[in-house]
């Protein structure tokens, strides 16, 4: 394993505790789901084993993850597999779009307003809509730079068109804690620009290599980008590091992706044998991204 992995994994367990099934939910949501789904226990002690997470600890937060309803598990003989259920399924469905597709890039002018008084649980309903992109304006009214809150209701909505720029800016000032934000995408952008750097300089690396960043990649952008509520870019502080997170980020996953679609093409299992091929869908993560050209693997 290269130094850059080892350090990067160095990094990873010095935060307490270590959220095994989160990184499992990764491991599905970014490298499994797209094959299929499907994963066989043994393939995946594999590839924890490589992030220095063992057999026990996988086995606690897969437990953990299938009474909770995130997983389903069955067995084969001796062998047992595992896939996301409908319900974990949907909630990476929503977090995929809004890792690997490219952000809105216009801005129509208004803002949807929404007026939570006669919600019964309001709670729920303010962390549905901010998992939505919503910020907050007050106790009851919820902000966003484009309407996308159709089925969760109940509410009263609005649309507000500020008198100029200036205002819109300060609405978003004090709908969103983009101050906090921005922290979360310059934490990950120190965090990987020398993953990109020692790539660049042609650092040799396998294919479980690969794998292992790629995985840790995407944990960690995912932690920023779905804090993120992904505002037009006329809404937003320039320069604003979301910006450069995001193509530090796409360029990386592009660079390591063949390397670790080989590790998992030659080791990965499901209930039928070898992982089927990619969907189609797969092909457009960060598809605006450039590789590096350089590579060594081996």
């Amino acid at each position: 394993m290269v130094a850059f992995v080892e350090t990067l994994l160095d990094k990873f367990h010095e935060r307490t505790p270590i959220r095994a099934g989160s990184l499992i939910v990764t491991v599905f949501g970014d490298a499994v789901v797209p094959r299929g789904g499907v994963l066989s226990l043994a393939s995946l002690h594999e590839i924890m084993r490589a992030f220095r997470i063992s057999d026990t600890l996988v086995r606690t937060a897969l437990s953990r993850l299938v009474s909770e309803g995130w997983f389903e598990r069955w067995k084969v003989g001796r062998n047992s597999y595992y896939r996301l259920t409908p319900k974990g399924q949907e909630a990476f469905a929503q977090a995929t779009r809004r890792i690997y597709a490219d952000p809105p890039q216009d801005w129509q002018g208004s803002f949807d307003l929404l007026l939570l008084e006669n919600a019964q649980d309001r709670s729920a309903l303010r962390n549905e809509l901010s998992a939505a992109g919503y910020g907050a304006l007050g106790p009851d009214l919820m902000l966003a730079a484009a309407a996308s809150a159709d089925g969760i209701g109940p509410f009263l909505r609005l649309s507000a068109t500020p008198a100029d720029a200036a205002t819109a800016r300060r609405l978003v000032e004090r709908a969103w804690p983009l101050a906090e934000i921005e922290g979360r995408y310059r934490r990950f952008i120190d965090a990987y620009s020398g993953i990109l750097g020692a790539l660049e300089r042609g650092a040799g690396f396998t294919n479980l290599d690969a794998l292992l960043v790629r995985i840790l990649l995407i944990h960690d952008y995912r932690r920023a980008v779905l804090k993120d509520p992904l505002l037009p870019a006329q809404l937003l502080p320039q320069p604003w590091a979301g910006t450069a997170a995001r193509s530090l980020c796409g360029t990386i996953y592009r660079t390591l992706l063949p390397a670790a679609e080989r590790w998992i093409d030659t080791h990965a299992q499901n209930d039928m044998g070898p992982l089927p091929a990619a969907d189609r869908d797969f092909g457009q993560r960060f598809a605006a991204m450039e590789p590096v050209a350089a590579l060594k693997i081996g």
